[in-house]
């Protein structure tokens, strides 16, 4: 069911959709196996390790029938993309590449990314539809506040916006009171950005004396983490916009992959033209029929440069059918990451459980930390909730922490404890959210 939205600036909306996005489910499925057939092969006389990787399980391109088939083949990894950084991934010759991209390698070496010319036309066309199921038409301002540079974010938006006709205002990420300014100044009609940093936009409105509700925003897209109804109902009610999700990664193509369409907001349509999606439990690698929640991953259908084949993401999420887009299939918003959720003392949680508890309330405006420590031998949970200011008493709101302690207890079933803060005093990310710190002893 799709989440409430209050009202908004959007007004009547048409959407407008392409012929792949107008297809029936099986002419979408004929599709994907004529071009499964090829990026198999592709990938096989091209790349190193998938051939050695088929060869290992005994697997050849020409076993792949139909779509089923694809269970027989093995999954790629982000230790494969690492160990063969940084350019044996590729399946044309690196001369033959117009750009790479990389990550931050903040826990390894970067998982670099290469485009052929065809391939940055295929994520322009994918970013297009995906700015244009939000709401975005050619003519509109977009201010684009994804990072720039190796992060895929902000160049893939950018090339999109530019190839729907939108007027592009490329400010990155930072400078949060320059961002207001220029929002206020240039009169946006679409915001691009993380959720979490949205937040921050919002505080500064605040802090000028601004009401966020007169800005030209009418539509947010908004992705790069795992974020919330609840923050969407946040954010929608604060400016009165439409904010849609967006679904991508580097491995895949960037943004792009999938977007809420602003009609339904009722999860993601995977542009199913150019990826091809399985969930898998994560512990078998089995794939799991629709419907069932696990891990999300993708095989390329049209990448020349660095396609993917069954490349696990980690995300977890479930596919459903279409229902704006109903040839389509959509993933449900993802919960978390099969590698970033927590263990408490046999309980798994995520990040967007604390996120929703805390949304909930009427004095946390959705800043947050997750602080694990050992005391002993038992793991311990500290909440580092930031205060609205209008709710600051100075003294820690105790009252208002003792009821999200129980109420976590009663719901998620672990006992933490909750430190409210003080207004702007947590870290701001420019970027992807750092939600948790692990401070327990190695080993």
């Amino acid at each position: 069911m799709a989440p409430t939205s209050p009202k908004t600036k959007a007004g009547g909306y048409t959407p407008q959709l392409d012929d792949a996005e107008r297809a029936s489910r099986d002419e979408i499925m004929a599709l994907q196996t004529t071009r499964l057939a090829w990026s198999l092969g592709h990938a096989y006389d091209n790349v190193g390790h998938y051939k050695r990787a088929f060869d290992a399980v005994g697997v050849h391109p020409s076993d792949f029938r139909e779509l089923s088939d694809l269970a027989r083949f093995p999954f790629a990894a982000k230790k494969d993309l690492r160990d063969n950084y940084p350019f044996n991934m590729f399946a044309v010759p690196r001369e033959q590449l117009v750009r790479v991209h990389a990550s931050s390698g903040t826990t390894g070496k970067p998982i670099v990314v290469g485009y052929t010319v065809a391939d940055i036309e295929t994520w322009s066309s994918v970013m297009a539809r995906s700015i244009r199921a939000a709401g975005g038409r050619s003519g509109m301002i977009i201010h684009n506040a994804y990072g720039y540079g190796l992060f895929t974010g902000g160049l893939g938006v950018h090339y999109g916006a530019e190839k729907l006709g939108c007027t592009v205002v490329p400010v990155s990420g930072g400078m949060t009171e320059r961002q207001v300014q220029l929002i206020n100044d240039f009169r946006p009609d679409i915001i691009t950005v993380t959720p979490s940093y949205m937040l921050a936009i919002l505080d500064e409105f605040k802090r000028q004396g601004l009401d966020p509700r007169k800005s030209s925003l009418k539509f947010g897209i908004f992705g790069a983490e795992p974020w919330t109804n609840a923050m969407r109902a946040e954010i929608e009610g604060a400016f009165e916009m439409d904010a849609t999700d967006i679904y991508g990664l580097s491995e895949v193509i960037g943004p792009g992959v999938a977007q809420e369409c602003l009609e339904t907001k009722d999860g993601l349509h995977i542009w199913e033209d150019h990826f091809y999606p399985e969930v898998i439990d994560p512990d078998t690698g089995n794939v799991l029929p629709d419907g069932e929640m696990g891990e999300l991953v993708f095989t390329s259908l049209t990448k020349q440069g660095f396609p993917v084949i069954r490349y696990r993401t980690r995300d977890l999420t479930r596919l459903l059918p279409g229902t704006a887009r109903p040839g389509m299939r959509r993933m449900e918003k993802v919960t978390g990451r099969s590698d970033d959720m927590i263990i408490l003392r046999g309980v798994n949680l995520f990040p967007t459980q604390i996120e929703e508890v805390l949304l909930a309330t009427d004095w946390c405006g959705g800043h947050f930390i997750l602080e694990l420590t050992r005391d002993g031998r038992m793991d311990e949970l500290t909440i580092h909730a930031e205060s609205r200011p209008e709710s600051w008493d100075g003294n820690g709101l105790t009252d208002h922490a003792d009821r999200v302690v129980l109420h976590i207890k009663n719901t998620i079933g672990i006992t933490a404890k909750v430190r409210v803060v003080a207004p702007d005093t947590l870290e701001r990310s420019l970027g992807k959210a750092k939600r948790v710190y692990d401070k327990r002893p190695k080993g």
